[in-house]
């Protein structure tokens, strides 16, 4: 992980203004940080998020590190940072709103005005909206995690427990879709290889990246999601279905690797997940608590 992404202050500082702004929704009730909170993990700890439309959703993925990412939502929809903040300001489910009605808030405010005219040649237009907001996301990074302390070289930043998950990790193949330096989420995978891994209790099931695509090889496919700070995300999975890391790791042993783990292998990967939990301005990212769910 790196330590810091190149990024203009300005754009970033006025993303990070756009990020918490409520005015970004057509009812001001909603903004990026509703779901994304950056004291509890960057994301709402929900199992499926809440939104101004209404109507269920997939579970909110976190924030944090989305740079590092080639595509975007659980099912690739969006290629890049810009394109998904398109999206999600357009999308009656979510912030709902026009570039018309939103340039009409933000130029009311001298604040904006000011701040858009000195980083931007062109002021405040739709495309330097994007380009603030996608700024200040890139700029989320979670450095400092033990384990990439660990592979810095500074063997004690894991105990010997951890770097014993670290081995069954790769040992059982976790890391063939869990790669690279987000630990997952550039590639795409169908969700239940050697076991039904469709949602129980009559939950209608999700096409995945087929809806995207239309190819039917695509049904039940969904981007590998990162697994950095993944001990504060939780519930998981795309429907949220998994409460605790270690149904979570049960499931993907059964589900994608044909695996029933022992209660000893599951407590040593898990031991090793919470290694990857990164800080953000120099603290430990922290889980959502119960009262924010």
């Amino acid at each position: 992980m790196p330590l810091t992404v190149a990024s203009d202050p300005r754009r970033v500082d006025i993303g990070e203004r756009l990020f918490h702004d409520t005015r970004l929704s057509h009812d001001g009730r909603f903004s990026c940080a509703t779901c994304h909170p950056l004291d509890r993990g960057g994301m709402d700890g929900r199992p499926r998020a809440v939104t101004p439309g209404g109507g269920p959703l997939r579970n909110t993925p976190t924030v944090f590190n989305v740079g590092l990412n080639p595509a975007y939502n659980w099912d690739g929809k969006a290629a890049t940072l810009e394109e998904h903040t398109e999206l999600v300001l357009s999308n009656p489910r979510l912030m709902h709103t026009t570039w018309p009605a939103l340039l009409a808030k933000l130029c009311a405010d001298a604040g904006y005005v000011a701040a858009f005219r000195a980083a931007y040649r062109q002021g405040l237009t739709p495309d330097t909206v994007v380009d603030a907001i996608a700024s200040f996301e890139r700029s989320l990074l979670t450095p400092n995690a033990r384990f990439d302390r660990y592979l810095r070289g500074e063997h004690g930043a894991l105990t010997e427990s951890e770097r014993a998950g670290y081995g069954l990790f790769k040992e059982y193949g976790c890391a063939s879709c869990h790669q690279g330096v987000n630990v997952g989420g550039n590639v795409y995978q169908k969700f239940g290889i050697f076991a039904d891994a469709a949602a129980k209790g009559g939950a209608a099931i999700d096409p995945g990246r087929f809806a995207i695509t239309q190819v039917p090889r695509d049904r039940g496919v969904f981007r590998v999601p990162s697994l950095r700070n993944v001990a504060v995300t939780a519930p998981y999975f795309h429907d949220g279905r998994a409460a605790t890391l270690e149904e979570a790791v049960e499931t993907m042993a059964r589900a994608q690797l044909g695996r029933t783990l022992s209660r000893e292998a599951t407590g040593l990967l898990v031991q090793f997940l919470r290694t990857l939990t990164g800080e953000y301005r120099g603290r430990p990212l922290a889980a959502p608590d119960a009262e924010a769910r």
